[in-house]
């Protein structure tokens, strides 16, 4: 059972209708436009890396600490930094989690505590989709005893403050831009250029089984080619994926990146499909299910939250120490790249079924073709080598993992409606 499937939900106003809109249409654009656009989509990480390695003076203290919906004394923000990130054994790590409010990271985040590493959590709470749920996520965390600053990664000041407060043995990076078609309306979100500290700790990131692309080989494998991309969201990853190369190569940074192959579970992404077909199977409202052009149905290799959490603390736990100092490098440093799947590609026909019997509802589905807009027909994960120097091992099968993902949905929503009325 999930670690997050008995939690109860935060009580809060919710409004669903608002929460699960879904804009599934392509934005067009000029070519020019394009041009344009293709110069922009450097990746978060390139900015995470810069933050570190960039020379920088001592950082004048704030005053205050933003922190969830109100601002925290900056001494009391210390205090509640320092206990969050202190590990509960000598053994421990010291980890801060960027994204730690998002799906993945508040998972992530609370496996690392219930186990004795220091975490420090980072996000900004932006409106990409309904940020009830991050702040629902957030609560969970608090109980869990890991504090979460509310800022951006772009903020110099900010990061200048936790890495003077605290030395991290390993930053888990977690945040960024979700959604391969919001990319595509919305590339400059991607864009962030700045400059902050100059310590080095072993660095594990979230690159995405995106970069793949239109690789038409079956069984994705970490050595194939991934020059074409199929979205801005994919090329931004990939750029990733080379800035990660570039910095290890000069800085003699560890770096570890994980390709994601869809990840789902409770607590999950309002956007996403499994949970917007449960939403609409639940109220009898028609889903729209993709085929691709040869009427085949569209299939992804969905991988349950908890198996990409032993994957994450797989990576963590395998991770060599950075060789640079001061900016400047000593000596070779480890760099890897891991697919994290489930390796058995569903087709979402499929998934719908599995919905179909878990709710005792009978869907209604309208079938149109795959758009043009950076989705792709299939995926597929190789995971031989995240197996063989990871541990990985995927257990949980679709429908294993939807039940517990109803099971979180029917709860949180049912409270929230509760709450609200």
């Amino acid at each position: 059972m999930s670690h997050l499937d008995n939690i109860p939900s935060t009580p809060g106003k919710y409004k669903p209708d608002k929460a699960f809109r879904f804009n599934s249409s392509a934005a067009s654009s000029s070519l020019s436009k394009l041009t344009l656009y293709s110069t922009l989509f450097l990746s978060v990480l390139l900015i995470f890396l810069l933050l570190l390695y960039s020379p920088s003076s001592k950082p004048s203290l704030r005053r205050h600490l933003s922190t969830g919906s109100h601002r925290t004394p900056l001494s009391l923000s210390h205090k509640l930094i320092r206990k969050s990130a202190r590990p509960h054994s000598t053994t421990g790590n010291t980890v801060l989690v960027t994204g730690a409010a998002g799906f993945v990271g508040t998972h992530v985040s609370l496996a690392l505590k219930r186990r004795g590493d220091g975490v420090l959590g980072l996000d900004n709470f932006n409106h990409y989709y309904d940020p009830t749920l991050k702040r629902a996520r957030q609560k969970i965390l608090e109980k869990a005893w890991v504090f979460v600053v509310e800022g951006d990664i772009n903020d110099k000041g900010l990061l200048e403050q936790l890495f003077d407060a605290v030395l991290f043995t390993h930053v888990m990076h977690l945040a960024a831009q979700a959604g391969v078609r919001y990319a595509m309306q919305n590339p400059g979100s991607y864009v962030h250029m700045s400059k902050s500290a100059n310590l080095q700790p072993a660095i594990i990131w979230a690159s995405s089984s995106s970069v793949y692309g239109l690789n038409s080989k079956v069984l994705f494998s970490e050595k194939y080619r991934t020059d074409q991309p199929a979205s801005l969201y994919a090329a931004t990853k990939k750029a990733g994926e080379e800035i990660a190369h570039t910095y290890n190569h000069i800085y003699g940074l560890s770096l570890t990146g994980l390709r994601f192959f869809t990840v789902y579970g409770p607590w999950g992404r309002l956007d996403m499909a499994y949970l917007f077909f449960t939403k609409d199977i639940m109220k009898g409202k028609t889903i729209t299910v993709y085929e691709s052009p040869d009427k085949g149905s569209v299939a992804r290799d969905f991988t349950y939250i908890d198996d990409i959490v032993k994957g994450c603390l797989g990576a963590l736990d395998t991770a060599k120490k950075s060789t640079g100092s001061g900016g400047k490098k000593r000596g070779p440093a480890q760099l890897r790249i891991f697919n994290l799947g489930n390796t058995s590609p569903v087709p979402v026909s499929t998934l719908v079924s599995i919905l179909e019997k878990i709710l005792k509802v009978k869907a209604k589905k309208k079938v149109v073709p795959l758009p043009r807009n950076g989705d792709v027909e299939f995926t597929h994960a190789n995971i031989t080598l995240a197996m063989m120097e990871l541990g990985y091992k995927p257990a949980t099968d679709l429908e294993a993992g939807l039940k517990k993902l109803v099971r979180w949905y029917l709860s949180f929503y049912s409270r929230s409606k509760k709450k609200s009325s």
